[in-house]
């Protein structure tokens, strides 16, 4: 499974950036998609996840400015990052739980990483 995240770069403190990323390869089913990220010096965290079937959850940090989104028929997961702040800096890695066939259990994978840069 490859997962091809884009959509990284630079950005003023306020403005708006969007990840995408999509997942393809050996896939018989997904249970949720969605983004961590990790600044220098600290460790990875969730930023935000979109579980098939279920209700979306953010890092406290992030919730009322990034927002996230899917297309499961495309195995697609969107974050869509709004008022950022330097704070917001790091490298930023989709995931997807997938499993190949029905009776496998779902494994993690996770794209190249984006960075995002917040200037201020």
């Amino acid at each position: 499974v490859q997962l091809q995240a884009s959509g990284g770069g630079l950005v003023q403190a306020g403005g708006s950036l969007r990840l995408s990323c999509a997942a393809s390869g050996n896939i018989f089913s997904v249970s949720a998609m969605g983004w961590y990220r990790q600044a220098p010096g600290r460790q990875r965290e969730l930023v935000g996840d979109l579980p098939r079937g279920g209700l979306t959850t953010f890092a406290d940090s992030v919730k009322g400015r990034f927002t996230i989104s899917g297309d499961n028929a495309k195995n697609t997961v969107d974050l869509r990052m709004n008022s950022l702040n330097p704070e917001d800096t790091a490298v930023y890695y989709c995931y997807a739980s997938v499993r190949h066939t029905a009776i496998r259990p779902y494994i993690h994978y996770w794209g190249q990483g984006t960075l995002v840069t917040v200037s201020s």
